[in-house]
């Protein structure tokens, strides 16, 4: 039989992004931003590790799945906390999500801060059955997910994010409470739905933030100049304004004028 893990000995991995979460405050806090928005009946936990915000969701009324890659954590989790092998669904990343989880789902964790921006594209792309993501990310990227145009933290995950989600900043997590510490300092946002999604073609969005954004020190009338049809009298009278000087709703209407009948 094979002997029970210590957590000592489940050892944080720099290759997975690791930065073990050892204080219950705040683990109990970041738990609590949990609302059940939009009726999910079910959590799934990205990056678990040893476990530590894993004790006060299972608190709660949902049932609760665990993302995890790292063996060592799957290991120790399955002898000290009782998971079954059932708990575990892998790799978020390589998730088919309707598969797995029937209805709708919540996505919590505190994430590995290497893959963190894929695992929100990764919601973006199952939205309609995530109401509700919240979780611990570097505080710079959880800036730039909530942050508003004319900051230079906005961006096209700002706009992206937003254009689906109600994005909320909530609160900073210092260096101190993770094994081992990192660098940077951590922020706790929450993602909730938006009641409808944005009045344009959606992979033509995509295309037009992206393409205004990898040349945002540009005026749009060169940032966007491949997607301009010829003759494009710009009515919204925005095509000298830079990228990070556009709402996401002057986004959608951009968008809803260079491509009205979609992509």
């Amino acid at each position: 039989m094979r002997k029970p893990y210590d957590p000592d000995k489940v050892r944080p991995k720099k290759g997975l992004g690791q930065h073990f979460l050892t204080d219950q405050p705040t683990a109990r806090r970041i738990a609590a931003t949990l609302t059940g928005y939009g009726g999910y009946q079910t959590v799934i936990e990205v990056g678990p590790g040893t476990g530590m915000l894993t004790q006060y969701l299972k608190e709660q009324p949902y049932k609760l799945l665990l993302s995890e890659v790292d063996t060592e954590s799957i290991a120790y989790l399955t002898q000290k906390s009782g998971h079954a092998e059932s708990d575990f669904v892998g790799d978020f990343l390589q998730l088919d999500l309707p598969y797995h989880v029937r209805g709708l789902v919540a996505v919590i964790g505190n994430y590995p801060y290497n893959i963190s921006t894929q695992i929100v594209f990764k919601v973006l792309e199952h939205r309609n059955q995530v109401p509700e993501m919240t979780g611990m990310f570097q505080r710079e990227v959880a800036q730039r997910i909530c942050s508003t145009h004319g900051n230079k933290e906005y961006g096209i995950i700002s706009v992206l994010v937003q254009a689906f989600y109600h994005a909320e900043y909530l609160f900073t997590v210092n260096e101190g409470v993770f094994n081992p510490p990192p660098k940077v300092k951590s922020g706790v946002l929450r993602l909730q739905r938006l009641p409808r999604d944005p009045d344009c073609d959606e992979k033509a969005l995509f295309l037009v933030v992206k393409t205004a954004f990898n040349q945002r020190r540009k005026m749009l009338s060169n940032a966007l100049k491949q997607l301009l049809p010829e003759g494009y009298d710009d009515p919204m009278g925005i095509m000298s304004k830079r990228a990070e000087q556009l709402s996401v709703d002057q986004f959608v209407e951009l968008t809803r004028s260079l491509y009205p009948h979609g992509r």
